[in-house]
């Protein structure tokens, strides 16, 4: 009977291990973004949930994989995802394609263009809806607080830039002049040397490299996710042997 009830418990115990395991879940979604110029980590912000969970979709189909960066503009961005561009030739035009569809804006004062943010890229229609899967890397250059006051003048209809945009755009640098007109849905957390370089490249009067520059994009599995934020507190990333065993019984994704 005592073996028995010992048995009992350690079953409750390890099931009660097992769930806590298997109810961990990250705080955000990440992408991993190769280029033919180096890698770079994207964290998806969770004020912006439809672009969010639509760039992750597109990101598990291999939507994005051998794309172009097909619009490049120095100290301003790299823009890709076209699926067009995918076997574009040599000079054909590129910037019109994606699904039949689009994203709600999710415009928000505190998420701005800062360098190493994503935004999503749109037509002219009166809504600021987003491409479904056109988007854009800020690289945009560091202003002054004469020149902030300028765009605030005359390119933001009187707008006040936050002290946090101010300081932002002074010290980092980006493209202020996009805020408020275009959803930003993420930023990176390494790789910002990625977007100096791809926006380097030559390009011809499109705005097209020369020299193609693909992508490719992987969504980091749950427990590399959680691992990664882990880390970003200063502890040990889990990898153990009853981390991996638990990892069995639960989904990848999250």
């Amino acid at each position: 009977m005592k073996n028995l009830i010992k048995k009992c418990l350690a079953l409750v115990l390890f099931l009660a291990l097992a769930g806590s395991v298997m109810a961990e879940t990250p705080l955000y979604h990440y992408v991993l973004i190769k280029t033919d110029k180096g890698d770079c980590l994207l964290r998806l912000y969770n004020e912006t949930p439809k672009h969010r969970d639509n760039f992750v979709k597109l990101t598990k189909e291999g939507y994005f994989d051998s794309l172009l960066f097909h619009r490049v503009i120095h100290n301003f961005m790299v823009q890709g995802g076209d699926p067009d561009s995918r076997y574009a030739a040599e000079k054909q035009a590129l910037g019109n394609g994606g699904p039949d569809y689009k994203i709600n804006a999710e415009i928000q004062d505190g998420l701005f263009h800062r360098k190493g943010t994503i935004g999503a890229a749109r037509d002219n229609n009166p809504g600021k809806q987003s491409s479904a899967s056109q988007f854009y890397l800020v690289q945009g250059r560091v202003f002054t607080d004469t020149a902030l006051d300028s765009l605030e003048q005359f390119r933001m209809q009187g707008k006040k830039f936050s002290p946090e945009q101010r300081e932002a755009y002074k010290t980092v640098g980006g493209t202020p002049h996009l805020d408020g007109n275009y959803t930003v849905f993420g930023e990176l957390l390494n790789g910002i040397e990625t977007i100096d370089k791809i926006a380097e490249v030559k390009t011809d009067e499109r705005d097209r490299p020369l020299q193609d520059v693909r992508m490719s994009m992987t969504v980091l599995t749950r427990r590399e996710a959680l691992n990664l934020e882990r880390e970003a507190q200063g502890l040990k990333p889990k990898t153990g042997f009853f981390t991996r065993f638990f990892d069995l019984f639960s989904s990848k994704d999250y």
